[in-house]
């Protein structure tokens, strides 16, 4: 990507200048703006008897906090729409200070889904056309939701699916290290330091999730 189609997108959506926004890169925009940014999209998963069910999740780029907006056979704009209400609330309550969302060019964006974000004071910041690097940190996620849980479990139905998703998000958000947090979860901080004769006698527990696709492991207390 180009620096001037990034300055071009940037401008577009009323993104402050910099003094060298010329030389400007979109990662460098990302890392400036993390702690502000949320990032949405759209995947599809099958059940076993060929239905496509489509999930709508979202991503905070500062602490990789993970939510499911929700999965649906019909994503219509109400849908789309009411999922947009439940994430602000759910921002509100948290207390994230967002003002952007990164989204791509999918049609199933409907005007209501602006608009219920312009109320909170969130941005909808679209992607280039052709360029699904610029939602990274989404798209992978989505790549290791796939991996993870979905692509080792035989979905029956919505529900299923959202008890697999739900099960996913809670492990990813309470449990899952990432390099990006020094190799905390985004909702749980390293624990203390082990005492030298606690490291002679460990004890470490395993909780299983969805059958033991997901394996959560952490010292007795």
């Amino acid at each position: 990507m180009t620096a001037s189609t990034v300055w071009s997108i940037l401008k577009e959506h009323g993104i402050p200048p910099a003094p060298d926004r010329e030389h400007t890169t979109w990662a460098a925009f990302l890392r400036s703006q993390a702690e502000a940014i949320l990032a949405a999209d759209f995947f599809e998963t099958k059940t076993l008897s060929g239905a496509t069910l489509t999930v709508l999740a979202v991503i905070e780029h500062a602490t990789r906090r993970m939510r499911i907006l929700g999965a649906t056979a019909h994503p219509t704009a109400d849908w789309v729409t009411q999922a947009a209400r439940n994430l602000a609330m759910d921002v509100q309550d948290t207390g994230a200070k967002i003002k952007y969302l990164i989204r791509d060019r999918d049609v199933r964006y409907p005007a209501g889904f602006y608009a219920v974000l312009a109320d909170e004071g969130i941005e909808v910041v679209r992607t280039g056309v052709r360029m699904p690097r610029m939602n990274a940190t989404m798209e992978r996620w989505i790549r290791s939701c796939r991996t993870e849980p979905l692509d080792r479990t035989l979905i029956w139905n919505q529900t299923q699916l959202l008890h697999a998703l739900h099960e996913y998000e809670t492990f990813f958000n309470q449990h899952h290290p990432h390099r990006t947090l020094a190799a905390t979860a985004p909702l749980r901080r390293l624990p203390e330091p082990l005492e030298s004769d606690r490291l002679v006698h460990l004890d470490v527990r395993r909780r299983d999730r969805l059958g033991a696709i997901l394996r959560e492991y952490q010292h007795a207390a």
